[in-house]
């Protein structure tokens, strides 16, 4: 096959930072998705729905000309967060989804959650109201092995969660494991899971041996190749329990480039033509659509895009820009190390 139209799709986990940073990146979400879940943790966090609504309002503002894009709001988790104000941000349309993040778990997660008992009235709202909550799925108590903070984290603070309750809908975001893999093929339609372009290619091999390569670090890391591969397998099954989500985080080279270097790998300039070269590679071009452009909608109960993109395979590979340059700096795209004769058709 050389050709395939799909849906135009959506990004169900993306950051895009603030400020300068913000106007730099967007764009390159914008080029492609219609539609993306927007991660809430800024300096200060977006913990209100005050704070959803003018977040919204800077990232609109920062449309490119034409853009045709709709950011969907979350909200961050905090010990302090009312349960009144999520359901009236969730009943007004404006937040679609509350973000778990243990405190110190990744990028600006300081103000995140450490005791569960302490947000159960909020996390009993949202199963009562039918609102998401999307997951940061690692423990971080220092004893446990970081290749190991996911699977601990199902175990230890997932699953009891959604046995005690049952009916909240959750989303395992950017899993990494085979365990991962396994806890939400069982889950039922209230659990969802999402996975990640750079985690389809990377195993901790690309980010160790050889030296260390910064631009492959990210939180959850990435883990051993058998662990990839269950990955592969879930994105391209055609199950409805997963669906993409990004995770593209930027951060300036310098930052990246540094003795305690950022977690994060940006994705949203080339993740379309990688996502065809590995589902064409497993034989499931024909399940790409479910993946990028439906699973994710139906989980969110949102209507599927009714835009298609084109994406084409041609004999020259695909070039893509090696940085983009931001008012904050420069920001490395990801280079999944070989050649790929995908391209979006404009």
């Amino acid at each position: 096959m050389q050709e395939i139209v799909i849906r135009r799709p959506d990004d169900w986990h993306l950051h895009l930072r603030d400020g300068a940073m913000l106007q730099g990146v967007l764009p390159e979400t914008t080029r492609h998705f219609a539609r993306a879940i927007v991660m809430p943790n800024l300096v200060p966090p977006v913990v209100t729905a005050r704070d959803a609504l003018a977040y919204r309002e800077r990232i609109l503002a920062a449309l490119p000309e034409g853009a045709a894009f709709e950011p969907l709001m979350t909200l961050y988790l905090t010990e302090g967060t009312d349960p009144a104000d999520v359901a009236a941000a969730a009943a007004s349309g404006l937040v679609k989804a509350v973000k778990l993040y243990p405190a110190g778990a990744t990028t600006n997660s300081q103000s995140g959650v450490r005791d569960l008992t302490k947000v159960m009235a909020v996390l009993e709202r949202m199963a009562a109201i039918g609102l998401p909550l999307c997951t940061h799925g690692e423990v971080v108590d220092p004893a446990v092995d970081i290749f190991d903070r996911e699977a601990v984290f199902i175990d230890s603070v997932l699953a009891p969660l959604r046995r005690r309750l049952p009916e909240l809908r959750v989303v395992m975001e950017h899993i990494t494991t085979e365990e991962g893999v396994a806890y939400a093929a069982e889950g039922g339609e209230t659990l969802g899971a999402t996975i990640t372009t750079h985690h389809l290619i990377l195993n901790r091999n690309h980010i160790l041996a050889g030296g260390i390569r910064p631009h492959y670090y990210c939180l959850p890391v990435a883990k051993r190749e058998r662990h990839r591969l269950a990955l592969r397998r879930a994105a391209t099954s055609g199950s409805p329990r997963y669906f993409l989500g990004t995770d593209s985080a930027p951060h300036v080279d310098a930052l990246k480039e540094h003795a305690c270097g950022c977690a994060g790998c940006f994705t949203a300039t080339n993740t379309l033509p990688l996502l065809a070269h590995v589902f064409e590679a497993e034989g499931a071009l024909d399940r790409l659509e479910g993946f990028a452009s439906r699973h994710g909608p139906a989980f969110y109960r949102l209507p599927e895009n009714a835009a298609r993109l084109r994406l084409v395979k041609r004999a020259e590979p695909a070039v893509f820009a090696e940085k983009i340059l931001t008012g904050a700096g420069p920001v490395t795209v990801f280079d999944p190390g070989f050649p790929v004769y995908w391209h979006v058709q404009d």
